[in-house]
């Protein structure tokens, strides 16, 4: 592997983990001068993360603008102000008037091309500053609307309160926001509970490695240029 010349990394990434964490780490381990990663996945979610080493960063942009799919779980009748489990319940809501065919019928509400409200406590950039950084401070976040398309959104299993659900989406696309939106929707709440990134364009996460293999990698790298 020429990690200056340029590699294509698919990397798992593990729980509570930041994409920046995986960035830094395989910065570390590699010696690559630059590391980038095509597309954020949050602290709580896991699964497929691309990197790119030396001269293939020039192909973040494109990688990162590739349609995404992913598997997860959100619970109806609460709410946190992230939209997902990194901060507690700040209130709840009934769901005995939401049936499976409501939570089934609500997901067409959802699919093709949207105006999305990205969450408070995101990375986005307000005055040089990230959102989640002002929301933390109990400052009011001007956050604009963006536009999304969902191509597929299924649920493959109720559990209730928790739904279970596939999503094939664009770019910019925050799962948190469409479970947050969904719960809403349905005159409830939600949150989401679990997230796993299973596919970036023609990338899998079936293909992808952990951080371990890929430390193990390295040592075998390593030990083939001192032998």
């Amino acid at each position: 592997m020429d990690f200056e010349k340029g590699e294509l990394l698919l990397i798992d990434k593990p729980i509570r983990w930041t994409s920046f964490d995986v960035v830094k780490k395989v910065r570390g381990m590699s010696k690559a001068k630059k590391v980038g990663h095509a597309g954020t996945l949050d602290p709580l979610a896991t699964g497929l993360l691309i990197l790119c080493t030396g001269k293939m960063t020039k192909k973040i942009d494109e990688y990162q603008a590739q349609e995404k799919e992913y598997t997860g779980s959100f619970t109806l009748g609460e709410t946190t102000p992230c939209y997902d489990r990194e901060q507690p319940v700040d209130a709840t809501y009934p769901t005995d008037h939401i049936s499976e065919t409501a939570i089934h019928d609500a997901t067409k509400f959802f699919t093709g091309v949207l105006q999305q409200m990205p969450p408070p406590h995101s990375a986005i950039k307000i005055g040089g500053k990230k959102a989640y950084e002002l929301a933390r401070k109990g400052k009011v976040v001007d956050i604009q609307p963006r536009s999304i398309e969902i191509s597929v959104f299924e649920i493959t299993n109720i559990q209730m309160p928790t739904v279970f659900f596939r999503v094939v989406c664009s770019k910019g696309t925050y799962i948190r926001s469409l479970a947050h939106d969904f719960g809403k929707y349905l005159n409830s709440g939600a949150c989401l509970d679990s997230l796993c990134r299973t596919r970036i364009g023609n990338f899998l996460l079936s293909d992808a490695q952990s951080m371990e293999a890929f430390a193990l990698k390295i040592d075998a790298l390593k030990e083939d240029v001192n032998n």
